[in-house]
């Protein structure tokens, strides 16, 4: 029984990461379009850098939470593949052994004109530090405008889902968004969030379950109905 798990923000905001869009349009206190877009690198890519730096030191502080340890759970009854929209490393930590990100590793850099070329990194990245080809290091992080490199593996794990379980995203962000489009439409679909909102693909579900509640809480609910009944129902 394969289940296909597609996470965002709200995933990890119970471990302190400011989920990504405020009410007010700021992520953490800058506007999108200043640190993460190329035109944004850039621009000004010292701003840029120091923006993921902050964000790198943060999730260095943070722990997962208990949403993140009941998936990673998951794996000893159901065969689960998890596609994250975030880009940091809390689901691995918790123990989840298949995550495919679709935005990039916030613990990754990548050289800025190589792109194959990527690294692990968990110190702060500064204008002057290149690969070894000798081109800037960049975070491995796919801005605004850019394409997504992972999203057709993503769309094919979606394809071959049995049961299909959304945590904590608005399901706003496209393309993220519509992969539940590719799953097939007879299955069921869980949808996890304190504040969720039904958008064109996911109103079409005719076997879609809403949970109103927060990752650690609503994947504990999801979890008892799966292993109640290993179909989903």
């Amino acid at each position: 029984m394969k289940i296909v798990v597609l996470t965002g923000a709200g995933m990890s905001a119970e471990s302190g990461i400011q989920t990504f869009r405020d009410a007010d349009g700021l992520w953490e206190n800058h506007r999108i379009e200043d640190v993460a877009t190329p035109e944004a690198w850039a621009r000004d890519p010292a701003l840029v850098l120091d923006f993921y730096n902050q964000r790198r030191r943060q999730l260095l502080q943070v722990e997962p939470n208990a949403g993140h340890r009941m998936l990673a759970e998951l794996e000893k009854q159901f065969d689960v593949e998890i596609i994250t929209q975030n880009v940091d490393d809390l689901h691995e930590r918790a123990g989840s052994t298949r995550v495919l990100h679709l935005h990039g590793e916030l613990r990754k850099v990548r050289s800025e004109r190589y792109e194959n070329l990527v690294y692990p990194r968990d110190n702060d990245l500064n204008i002057g530090d290149v690969c070894e080809r000798g081109s800037q290091l960049r975070p491995h992080i796919v801005w605004f405008g850019e394409s997504v490199p992972m999203l057709g593996k993503a769309a094919d794990m979606a394809e071959k889902a049995d049961i299909f379980l959304i945590v904590g995203t608005s399901l706003q962000v496209y393309p993220a968004a519509g992969l539940m489009g590719y799953a097939p439409r007879h299955i069921p679909f869980y949808y996890v969030d304190p504040r969720p909102q039904i958008n064109y693909e996911l109103g079409g579900m005719p076997n879609l379950r809403v949970i109103a509640e927060p990752a650690s809480t609503g994947i504990g609910t999801v979890a008892a109905l799966l292993r109640k009944s290993p179909e989903g129902g």
